[in-house]
C-alpha cells in the first residue's frame, strides 16, 4: 500500500473525531470549513436558544468559553448552570461533550445519559451521544442513536447526524452503509461541505476518481481548502493524469500548510 492511499484511509472519521474530540465548540453546522478542527460541531446545533430556564444563561456562557478553548471556565458555567437547574437537558449535553474533550469518559457518558433521561427526543443530544458511542467503537449502538436522532421532524441539521452515521458506518467497514447515509446527507443539504469531502473519500477509496473529483470540487466551493482536502486532490489527480491540477493543489498545500503531515506525506511520495 501506498503512503498515500496509507493517509487517505486513515481519514475515515476525520468529522466523527473533530466534532467530538473538539467539543462541538459551535452552535451551528454551517461553518464554510466544517473540517476545521477549532470549527466544527459534531451537534449540528445544542439548540439552547429557544429556552428560558434558570440555567440558560451559564449553559450560553459554557458554550462561550468553550467555542473560545477556555475548557476550565466552561466546565465552571455548564456545573453553575447545572447547579440552578439540575434537569437542563442542554446543560448536560454540554457537560458532557466538555468531559469528553478533556478525556473524562466515565463523566461524559453519565451526562449524556442524563441529558438523554430527561429529554429522549432531542436530536443534537441523540446525535452527540451517538458520535461518543462511535469514538468507542460501540458501532451498531452508535447507528440506532443516530437513527432515534432522525427520527425526530423537527430537527433542523439532519444532514450531521447523516453525516456522523455515514463516518462512523465506514469505521465499521460498512462502506455500502456509509455511501447511503452520505448520499441522504446531500439529499438534505446538497452544499454541506463535511458529507462532500466524505463522499470524495469514499469515491478514491473505491477507485472511482472521476466521482472524487467531482465530489472534491463542490466540496471547495463551500469550504477553504485545508490540508486533507488538497491532499486527496492531489493523489486522485495523479491518478487521472492531470499535472496542472497536481501541480496547483501541490502549490497551495506547500504554501498554505507548510507544516502539515500532508506536506511530510507528500515529500514521501515524491521519493518513490
Amino acid at each position: 500500500m501506498n503512503v498515500g492511499l496509507k493517509v487517505i484511509l486513515s481519514l475515515s472519521s476525520f468529522l466523527l473525531v473533530a466534532g467530538c474530540q473538539q467539543g462541538a465548540v459551535r452552535p451551528d453546522a454551517t461553518s464554510s470549513d466544517p473540517l476545521a478542527p477549532d470549527m466544527t460541531d459534531s451537534t449540528g446545533q445544542f439548540g439552547v436558544n429557544t429556552r428560558t430556564g434558570a440555567g440558560d444563561v451559564y449553559v450560553k456562557l459554557a458554550i462561550a468559553y468553550m467555542r473560545e478553548g477556555h475548557l476550565d471556565v466552561a466546565l465552571q458555567k455548564a456545573n453553575q448552570g447545572l447547579e440552578l437547574e439540575p434537569t437542563n437537558a442542554e446543560g448536560h449535553n454540554v457537560i458532557a461533550l466538555l468531559y469528553d474533550r478533556l478525556g473524562e469518559k466515565g463523566l461524559a457518558e453519565d451526562h449524556f445519559k442524563r441529558s438523554l433521561k430527561i429529554d429522549p427526543k432531542n436530536s443534537y443530544v441523540l446525535n452527540a451521544y451517538a458520535t461518543f458511542l462511535c469514538q468507542k467503537e460501540h458501532y451498531e449502538d452508535a447507528d440506532r442513536y443516530f437513527l432515534k436522532a432522525l427520527e425526530n421532524p423537527l430537527y433542523k441539521t439532519p444532514e450531521v447526524a447523516l453525516t456522523n452515521a455515514g463516518i462512523c458506518a465506514e469505521r465499521s467497514n460498512d462502506l455500502g452503509k456509509a455511501e447511503a447515509y452520505l448520499r441522504r446527507a446531500l439529499n438534505y443539504n446538497p452544499k454541506f461541505p463535511t458529507a462532500l469531502m466524505q463522499m470524495s473519500r469514499i469515491s478514491f477509496k473505491a477507485g472511482e476518481n472521476l466521482s472524487s473529483r467531482a465530489y472534491l470540487q463542490r466540496y471547495l466551493e463551500q469550504a477553504r481548502p485545508n490540508a486533507a482536502s488538497l491532499w486527496l486532490g492531489i493523489q486522485n489527480e495523479r491518478i487521472l493524469g492531470n499535472q496542472d491540477a497536481v501541480s496547483s493543489y501541490t502549490l497551495m498545500l506547500k504554501n498554505g500548510f507548510p507544516d502539515s503531515n500532508e506536506v511530510q506525506l507528500l515529500k514521501d511520495s515524491e521519493k518513490e
